[in-house]
């Protein structure tokens, strides 16, 4: 820019050279190019940005004021939220029990689009994976999540994208389903919670509860339970609705499936299947972590509930769907179309009548495409006991425990 300036000076001066009013302003235009030319030659000597990058960052903030409160509250209200996770993380570990966020945290965690990226996850894990790259790619993301690789009865290269890999089947007699017990471990995972129900909240894990009637919805199946007239509790009335024998219990059971666990998952007994209800939910993460925070977990998420009976009575098995869950497929239920694009506001859930579908134990019932949650819910005599402990790892087939007196069917 200086030169040009001294070349436009220069040719100004020749043709202006004689007239006095113009000698002055050349004088003075030749004064400031020498002076520039000074400039110029000091900055290379001594090249500095500084000066540049200051008057960059001015012009910018000048531009967009807005940004600094906004950037400045943000992060006011992330230290706040983090040292209120911290506070709340370190008194529950003190407590030895985990607790419930406030609601407000619930409300934010709720409005991110997690169906959205749940449906971007399952495209994703649904793309073709090069047949040279399959043994390496599964090989480190099992070593990342510690799948079993031993267990598969496929060679790697049969699998062609990520979803497959999740619902690998295992090789014969890997999990052999026990024969002296009447009801058995339905899917590999961790035991989140386990034991009676003996009200309408129901432990998710210790501490934290979810909703049964929620959970199940209205009890519109057919029940065979006529001592019912007599109470007045609406809870204790649902509750009791269930069981086909009034002198039985209510037991539950929590397994959480994560993302290197064997996805598929078994029947637990011999049953029969009256009863599908499929309830259009959130799809938050289940992640034990989550479960120890987040209240009625279980009732906000999409969820597939069956429900029948066993040799115990009432019997209802709940596949819940969670973050990166791409669907859950049931082989016995082919109308069964999870993670939809739409769903009118005004349905709840959608109800649809298997007539009598008899599953054996151990039977395959169904798949995850991706870690997830099995509720299970079961009638039982009260002398029932499980033989398990909260934070266990199971795999299917495994006993529960053994009835010890088989009531009348």
């Amino acid at each position: 820019m200086s030169v040009f300036r001294i070349l436009r000076s220069l040719r100004y001066a020749s043709i202006h050279r004689d007239a006095p009013a113009y000698r002055g302003r050349f004088q003075t235009e030749m004064c400031l190019a020498k002076f520039r030319r000074k400039e110029i030659r000091n900055y290379a000597s001594n090249p500095s940005p500084t000066s540049s990058q200051v008057s960059m960052w001015h012009s910018f903030v000048k531009r967009r004021k807005w940004i600094i409160p906004v950037g400045v509250g943000i992060s006011l209200l992330a230290v706040l939220q983090w040292k209120l996770f911290s506070r709340h993380s370190h008194a529950e570990k003190d407590r030895g029990t985990p607790g419930p966020i406030n609601g407000i945290v619930v409300k934010c965690y709720c409005c991110l689009p997690l169906r959205i990226t749940s449906r971007l996850w399952g495209w994703l894990a649904s793309i073709e994976v090069p047949l040279i790259f399959r043994p390496t790619f599964y090989g480190l993301y099992a070593k990342a999540f510690r799948a079993n690789l031993e267990e598969i009865d496929l060679d790697l290269t049969t699998f062609p994208n990520l979803v497959e890999f999740f619902v690998r089947p295992l090789k014969d007699g890997v999990r052999p389903i026990a024969q002296n017990v009447d009801i058995v471990s339905p899917a590999d995972g961790k035991v989140l919670h386990y034991g009676p129900v003996t009200s309408c909240r129901v432990e998710q894990v210790k501490g934290v509860t979810y909703s049964l009637d929620h959970f199940l919805g209205d009890p519109d199946w057919p029940r065979t339970n006529p001592s019912l007239e007599n109470i007045e509790d609406k809870d204790c009335k649902y509750l009791r609705s269930l069981l086909k024998n009034p002198e039985n219990h209510l037991y539950q059971l929590i397994i959480y499936l994560a993302p290197g666990d064997y996805h598929r998952f078994h029947s637990p007994t011999d049953w029969q299947i009256r009863f599908r209800r499929h309830f259009q939910g959130k799809l938050l993460s289940v992640n034990p972590l989550i479960a120890g925070w987040l209240p009625d977990l279980f009732t906000l998420n999409e969820r597939v509930v069956y429900i029948g009976e066993w040799a115990g009575g009432f019997m209802s098995y709940a596949a819940v769907g969670a973050t990166n869950v791409g669907s859950i497929k049931v082989y016995c239920d082919l109308a069964l179309a999870t993670n939809a694009k739409k769903w009118p506001k005004e349905k709840r859930y959608d109800d649809a009548s298997l007539g009598c579908t008899n599953i054996s134990k151990g039977q395959m019932f169904g798949e995850f495409r991706m870690g997830s949650t099995i509720v299970l819910l079961f009638e039982a005599p009260p002398d029932f006991h499980f033989s398990l402990q909260c934070g266990q790892t199971i795999k299917v087939g495994q006993p529960l425990r053994r009835i010890n007196r088989t009531p009348d069917k």
